[in-house]
């Protein structure tokens, strides 16, 4: 089974007549990372505009983005085992374990705002909503969104 991933390509100026070009393949995972990510933060956007004015339809929204948000997390998790698998690669533990954390908070979360009236949100979920965020943009964010590193001797 062949692994698929996109590649960047960059020119790099070398010290003889012309250009090197310079490829660097991204794992499929590093592309699905900042779905989630995005999904959670508006989450936090839509938790503080219910917070402020109380209108029912933006904790509506917050239980979509978070439920979208869970479902692909979901799916990247599976892209990662299957980068894995396939690609040679090996975890960074922290930033999975970081990304399995918000995951988890974000479950609770969900759960958390399908309750009804305003305390469903506000403090709780509120308080949930930006610690997620702020796991997710300390691990997520950091090397290029990715969850795993190449392993040493594997080709290019």
């Amino acid at each position: 089974m062949n692994h698929i991933a996109a590649a960047e390509t960059g020119f790099q100026p070398d010290a003889g007549t012309g250009s090197t070009a310079i490829t660097r393949t991204r794992t499929i995972h590093q592309m699905l990372v900042p779905f989630p990510v995005a999904y959670f933060t508006a989450a936090l956007v839509t938790d503080l505009a219910y917070w402020r004015t109380d209108e029912v339809m933006w904790e509506r929204f917050s239980v979509w983005l978070i439920a979208g948000g869970l479902v692909m997390a979901a799916l990247v998790a599976l892209v990662a085992i299957v980068d894995l698998a396939f690609a040679k690669q090996k975890p960074v533990w922290i930033r999975a374990f970081g990304y399995v954390l918000a995951v988890l908070l974000s479950l609770v979360n969900v759960l958390v705002h399908s309750r009804d009236g305003y305390t469903a949100v506000v403090p709780t979920g509120l308080t949930l909503s930006a610690i997620v965020v702020a796991i997710l943009f300390l691990v997520a964010t950091s090397a290029t969104w990715t969850l795993t590193s190449r392993r040493h001797g594997a080709r290019k």
